[in-house]
């Protein structure tokens, strides 16, 4: 399939099977647009700043169109058959799984990330329409035994109404259809702005949701200055929904502006996760899981673990093998398929270099890497920094790349304190094979998600988020769905 490569980079006619995937333009009201003004913004490769795609930004105004758009289109999605619901959901889902090859190398290439590790976000991605497209049936009146006389008693839970998503570059998949199809279940529509640095992620899901059969202004995807997009939004009491993934600092701005039309908000941020390892775990288990924990994304991931606590019995072995690990690590361009892409920008780069030096100055040792990698500007070595003290920096700071800090621990209720210490509290990785230690720290733990054995725990039927400062509400399971309805109750005298 041959599609007009004007705007992006020729590359991809080599790459992809259909060219049509690639938009340059934003969808609203069901309809491509590019606005009016003729404003755009580049779009580079991470791996080496090339170009990759020339993008429409729009203005505030064509922001505001899209909210009309959505909110003509939701007394009818609103109130549609939860079945008709489901099934456009699922066609949506279907699709995504047939194109996933062409969806993760468009992510690969703006976004640096391994193609293996970008299909299998894909995968991800669907996994939460597919899950959504269930559970759009499934909000059901629960009656309420009656506490009056000649009173009978419901509760339903309705679509809020428009909701508005802001998502990052570091998930460009898989956190727009996490909360889309979420909202879209639950009868609202949909105003998204992904991130200025990996829009084409986002074009191309919506083509495969125009594709699908989603009415005219049900979903709409709006490219652009983030300012400009999100503050209308913000500011539109027709927005009852507003739901962020990103920074902590953002998301509290986000947060005290939503709070003028008080509209519900949902926010996923930062964290600062703890990985703590006991001398009666499964050793080897522990190592592998370290590096998955560490290092999957390049280490930009708000579940990467940042602080490995490591109990003194086992530390020295435990450096040494998770040295061994770390620098078997191969880096290289995503499309390369390396287990260390590029950073998504010069500031993370800096970001590593000033909090492996800050700890280097404070005591730490560096066992592996350390410093710039040859391969680029966006490139960091995988590293591995023992000794590290907790007043370093990396110790509370969330790190975002690909450096792990270790540090040594003597007795639970030390360890404990320390991991808890932290005004972040999304997930923690705990590694003992002792269940009563198991129970108490799953429950003394004071993050939202407690991770044991192993690393891998998201999915859509979890209830994903955390506490303080790393946000508000919960995405995926049933929770997901209902933080996009209101619940109403009704009391009939007979």
């Amino acid at each position: 399939m041959t599609s007009d490569l004007s705007n992006f980079d020729r590359r991809f006619s080599d790459l992809l099977d259909d060219m049509d995937l690639l938009k340059s333009a934003s969808f609203i009201d069901g309809t491509w647009t590019a606005g009016g003004a003729g404003a755009t913004f580049d779009v580079t490769d991470p791996a080496d700043g090339s170009f990759v795609a020339t993008v429409a930004s729009l203005s505030g105004d064509e922001s505001r169109s899209a909210v009309d758009a959505a909110a003509r289109a939701y007394p009818d999605w609103g109130t549609a058959l939860p079945q008709v619901r489901a099934a456009v959901l699922k066609r949506w889902y279907d699709l995504i799984l047939a194109n996933k090859e062409d969806l993760a190398k468009i992510m690969s290439v703006e976004q640096g990330k391994p193609l293996s590790e970008a299909r299998g976000e894909i995968d991800y991605a669907a996994s939460f329409v597919e899950f959504y497209a269930e559970e759009a049936k499934r909000p059901n009146i629960e009656s309420v035994t009656s506490h009056l006389e000649d009173a009978e008693m419901e509760v339903w839970r309705e679509p809020k109404g428009v909701a508005a998503l802001v998502t990052p570059w570091n998930f460009p998949s898989a956190m727009l259809t996490r909360k889309a199809s979420a909202a879209l279940a639950a009868g609202c529509t949909v105003v998204a702005h992904p991130s200025h640095e990996t829009p084409l992620s986002a074009l191309a899901l919506a083509v495969l949701a125009e594709r699908s059969g989603f009415p005219p202004g049900t979903f709409n995807v709006v490219a652009g200055e983030p300012n400009t997009i999100v503050s209308p939004w913000i500011d539109d009491p027709r927005v009852r929904v507003l739901s962020f993934t990103g920074s902590t600092r953002i998301g509290k701005m986000l947060y005290r502006n939503a709070a003028e039309t008080l509209k519900h908000v949902v926010l996923e941020l930062g964290g600062h996760a703890p990985f703590i390892l006991f001398d009666d775990a499964d050793f080897d288990l522990a190592v592998r899981e370290a590096v998955n924990a560490k290092f999957a994304t390049s280490g930009q991931d708000c579940l990467a673990a940042n602080r490995f606590f490591v109990h003194r019995a086992v530390y020295d072995d435990f450096c040494k093998a998770f040295a061994d690990k770390v620098a078997a690590l191969t880096v290289g361009r995503g499309l390369d398929d390396c287990d260390i892409g590029p950073l998504m920008n010069a500031a993370g780069v800096e970001k590593q270099v000033e909090h492996v030096e800050d700890a280097k100055a404070k005591g730490a040792r560096v066992l592996v890497g350390g410093g710039r990698h040859e391969a680029g500007e966006n490139f960091f070595e995988p590293t591995l920094l023992a000794d590290v003290p907790d007043d370093a920096e990396i110790m509370s700071d969330e790190t975002f790349g690909p450096v792990a800090a270790v540090t040594p621990f003597d007795d639970e209720a030390d360890v404990l304190a320390r991991a808890n210490a932290t005004n972040y509290g999304l997930v923690a990785y705990l590694h003992t094979m002792d269940p009563r230690r198991i129970y108490k720290f799953s429950r003394a733990l004071q993050f939202g998600m407690v991770a044991v054995n192993r690393t891998k725990l998201t999915g859509p039927p979890i209830p994903f988020g955390g506490v303080k400062e790393s946000g508000l509400g919960r995405e995926g399971a049933r929770t997901g769905m209902e933080e996009f309805m209101d619940v109403k109750y009704v009391c009939r005298q007979w």
